[in-house]
């Protein structure tokens, strides 16, 4: 059989080349439908309920008066001479490295003395 008198609908030929560049308007696979959300599990979602283990307190807070740890994962700060000096008096804390390690109950203690304190700028 020969191919050049094979007689081929033009229309068809166009249609093939043309038929990606063309913007398809009714084959779209996407739908009206919302899509459906998938439901994690809630024992899947939340951590696992082993407590951990509390770290052990290093650091001892500063203040004489005081028997806690001054440890950061403890929540315990440092401040500086002068701010021990104003709420614990000369004397009422040990110095470590020119800073005073305080635990989180004397930290809070600390921050309502010097609450309303109208020396420190406010930006």
């Amino acid at each position: 059989m020969d191919c050049s008198r094979v007689s081929v609908n033009p229309t068809i030929i166009e249609d093939i080349f043309i038929w990606p560049l063309l913007p398809h308007q009714g084959m779209s696979r996407r739908t009206d439908r919302v899509q459906r959300k998938v439901k994690i599990p809630s024992s899947a979602s939340k951590k696992s309920k082993k407590k951990k283990s509390e770290k052990p307190g290093v650091i001892p807070c500063g203040i004489a008066s005081c028997d806690e740890f001054a440890d950061k994962h403890k929540g315990g700060r440092s401040l500086s001479q002068e701010n021990a000096i104003e709420t614990w008096g000369d004397g009422g804390f040990t110095v470590r490295k020119n800073r005073v390690r305080v635990c989180k109950g004397c930290y809070k203690t600390w921050k309502k003395d010097n609450k309303d304190d109208n020396n420190t700028p406010h930006y």
